[in-house]
């Protein structure tokens, strides 16, 4: 070869090089085209995973199929290129009843090759990966467990909640590392098994383990779908307080035609109840609301953003108006910032077919109480106590359980990870939402004062999907589009190089 054409060949390899090198470095766009190509291309392999989740059966409230379940989760960790490791707190020893020990968790981690100006950012994704009871079995059209595909619905307990986002997770760093052989950031999963029981054991695993579950942001477990399939990133979580109230009667059950001389327990449970709300749902026990403050100027702004269809809702559950006719913004300001006392089950007496003229031993009801932000659970319960006292209700009369609680929890708005989230949503949806909080309850909290980071909401689970109830399902479409998104996220995550700093400002 002449030493010209020589020069001119590799001064022209060494140009097609460097642009490369180039492309590589900056143009993340174009990288994930082909990444997205490649994640819609492998849509059969991410609804079998998930098929493999939904079939193992993991519903924490019995104590069934945990410890098998985590296993089939670090399993298909371990094939996605994930290093995957059973976490388990030490069992006490004076405890050998096997409902006293914590379900397993899965930690996984990859760490990035990328060379970077001091420690590279670490991202975590939560999850869980059990699911609540499949009763009333009877109303299910297909088995629970079986994972039954028809279109784009994949049908089953957990399909949505929560499995199916978990599958998403997992993918998102299975497709970046098997097609660039790296993640852009390092990568962490934390996925427990008793969300659904109110993540009891979580903190201490949050305690134990912190060096491993160190951050510096967290993508939470699931996240909705609209109505308009625009997804909602959720900047927080209310609150719980979970109690169970119990009136005593005769020490058995007794002939009805003694309700002249005893007291019909459940009447006293009726009684304690009406003092608990007004007609609006106003709870009346004494400072309930001390701690409750109005949302800020910025987070009433993202209020006027979010979306809701009324007519769709009403329609979906059957009902033909809101609590106190509420609309528009208001309905949003509700679900965000409201406190709540819900009624979540009554027990007594005879509830079987015909009659039996009794006078019931016992009367039990269930309440949960949504909290927001400064609502300490364990604060709340102790005015619960004093106000039912104060009415004549002490605990001979009526006792007070306490069966959960934990405290709300919200990011920051101008959290720099907020533009992360939402940017890289708007990039695979075309459009998002910003919601300050979801009105359901998560162990965010914990997160937030363990880690000190900030934990966002998104996922693929469509408003409607009948989570908790028969027939849930996930879209086949939304979890290919959120696999999409988590890329995204993590391509994003690595470049906001002030985000430390920004967020201690």
């Amino acid at each position: 070869m002449r030493s010209l054409d020589c020069f001119s060949w590799f001064r022209e390899n060494y140009l097609r090089h460097k642009l490369l090198i180039h492309k590589l470095k900056i143009d993340h766009v174009l990288d994930r085209r082909d990444l997205f190509s490649y994640i819609d291309s492998k849509k059969e392999e991410m609804i079998a995973d998930l098929q493999s989740l939904i079939r193992q059966r993991s519903v924490s409230a019995r104590k069934q199929g945990l410890e098998q379940c985590a296993a089939v989760v670090a399993g298909i960790m371990i094939k996605a290129g994930i290093n995957a490791k059973i976490l388990n707190l030490v069992k006490d020893s004076d405890h050998d009843d096997p409902s006293s020990t914590a379900p397993p968790i899965v930690y996984g981690e990859v760490k990035t090759k990328r060379k970077t100006n001091g420690p590279a950012r670490t991202l975590m994704f939560y999850n869980h990966y059990d699911v609540q009871p499949e009763d009333p079995i009877e109303l299910w059209d297909h088995d629970p467990y079986a994972g039954i595909i028809e279109g784009d619905y994949i049908y089953g307990r957990g399909s949505s909640d929560d499995k199916g986002e978990l599958i998403t997770r997992i993918k998102a760093v299975e497709h970046y590392i098997k097609l660039f052989g790296d993640v852009p950031c390092n990568i962490k999963f934390l996925v427990e098994g008793e969300e659904e029981t109110g993540s009891i054991h979580l903190g201490q695993y949050l305690a134990r383990y912190h060096n491993e579950f160190a951050c510096d942001g967290v993508i939470w477990e699931f996240g909705y779908i609209n109505e308009q399939n625009i997804p909602i990133i959720t900047l927080g979580m209310k609150g719980l307080l979970f109690v169970e109230l119990t009136a005593i009667g005769p020490n058995r059950d007794a002939h009805s035609s003694l309700a002249v001389l005893i007291e019909n327990p459940a009447w006293r449970l009726i009684r304690a109840l009406s003092k608990l709300t007004d007609s609006t749902g106003k709870i009346l026990v004494t400072d309930w609301y001390k701690e409750v403050r109005d949302l800020k100027e910025r987070e009433k702004a993202f209020l006027q953003t979010d979306s809701f269809d009324e007519i769709r809702f009403k329609t979906e559950y059957g009902i033909h108006s809101f609590l106190n006719n509420v609309q528009g913004i208001d309905i949003q300001k509700a679900m965000v910032s409201m406190p709540t006392c819900n009624i979540a089950g009554m027990v007594s007496g005879y509830t079987g077919e015909g009659a039996k003229t009794i006078i019931p031993s016992t009367a039990t009801v269930k309440i949960d109480f949504r909290l927001v932000p400064d609502m300490d659970p364990l604060i709340q319960i102790e005015r619960l106590k004093k106000y039912l006292a104060a009415n004549g209700f002490d605990e001979r009369s009526l006792s007070v359980r306490f069966l959960h609680g934990e405290a709300a929890s919200r990011t920051n708005v101008n959290d720099p990870f907020v533009a992360v989230v939402s940017e890289s949503a708007r990039e695979v949806y075309g459009d998002a939402k910003i919601s300050v909080s979801s009105p359901a309850t998560g162990p965010m909290d914990s997160f937030s004062k363990n880690l000190k980071v900030p934990c966002i909401s998104i996922g693929s689970t469509f408003i409607y999907s009948k989570m908790h109830s028969p027939n849930e399902f996930a879209r086949s479409d939304l979890l290919l589009k959120t696999t999409k998104c988590m890329c995204a996220i993590m391509d994003r995550f690595v470049s906001q190089d002030t985000m430390r700093q920004d967020r201690s400002q």
